[in-house]
């Protein structure tokens, strides 16, 4: 598929955060090449006056100004939000690294999330970084479900980047998302890949917008044993799904000694930080 590419000036990488974990966010492109199909970050349009269709378009964000040190020392740093700065046409820009290089001499909590083994060029970089976490999205290990999804890199690769990731000393984090119901098993992927992963994170399957009715179709297509259960959930809205699968979630990670963090209420938690500031 043809990206349209494009470098764009900005005045500065670094933006406040609305998400429950971070400070600030840090996006070095607009627009994301992986194009997962449920991904929430296609409102983004809405702002950037895009016409093309959601991963059809890069923009790659250029700035004169350093990343400020007095800004983020002591701060919660999350990159990225709405793209994946480690998307392919990064192998060709380079900006995430000039951005990596920078904040390897600011004390921030750093968290990097990716859904490439590209982050694998820069793991000199990453292990001068003072409070990192990597995380990496998996959410099946059935290879068949994963490219229907996204175009990102595959499972394999993407269990071979936490483990060289671990095994150079650095905190891995799975993060299962966005959690299929019926199809992600949570058990089958920490059992798969526990030996390598220092912290997991859940996420729940979040539909809205021009993707809901893409996801409905697939599911209703691919795996009709679950229509009704998606019907329950994103047709008349009731959560108890989420409810149970946190429940057993708690109980399996206490039970088995697992590090883990929740995000089935983002909304509410985003509300929740809105209301402290």
């Amino acid at each position: 598929m043809k990206i349209t590419e494009k470098i764009i000036e900005t005045k500065d990488y670094v933006t406040k955060s609305n998400l429950p974990a971070s400070d600030y966010v840090i996006n070095p492109y607009i627009g994301c090449p992986h194009s997962c199909k449920y991904c929430y970050a296609c409102f983004m349009k809405r702002f950037t006056k895009h016409d093309e269709e959601w991963g059809t378009f890069i923009d790659i964000k250029h700035s004169e100004k350093p990343v400020s040190k007095k800004k983020l020392q002591g701060k919660s740093v999350f990159m990225s939000s709405v793209t994946d700065c480690y998307n392919e046409f990064e192998k060709k820009h380079g900006i995430t690294r000039g951005i990596l290089e920078q904040l390897t001499d600011i004390e921030c909590e750093l968290t990097i999330s990716t859904k490439s083994d590209l982050i694998l060029r820069d793991i000199e970089l990453l292990k001068k970084c003072r409070n990192l976490k990597v995380s990496v999205s998996i959410n099946t290990l059935d290879e068949s479900f994963r490219k229907d999804m996204d175009r990102a890199s595959s499972i394999e690769e993407r269990f071979d980047a936490l483990r060289i990731l671990h095994e150079r000393g650095i905190h891995t984090v799975l993060f299962m998302s966005p959690i299929f119901p019926g199809v992600t098993d949570f058990r089958e992927i920490i059992e798969a890949s526990r030996s390598f992963v220092d912290e997991y994170w859940f996420e729940n399957l979040n539909l809205r917008g021009s993707y809901k009715g893409t996801i409905l179709s697939y599911i209703n297509e691919k795996y009709p044993q679950y229509t009704e259960v998606y019907d329950d959930i994103y047709r008349k809205k009731n959560r108890d799904y989420w409810r149970v699968l946190a429940i057993e979630i708690e109980e399996y990670c206490r039970e088995h000694g697992v590090t883990y963090s929740n995000f089935f209420y983002h909304e509410q938690l985003v509300k929740e930080k809105l209301s402290r500031n």
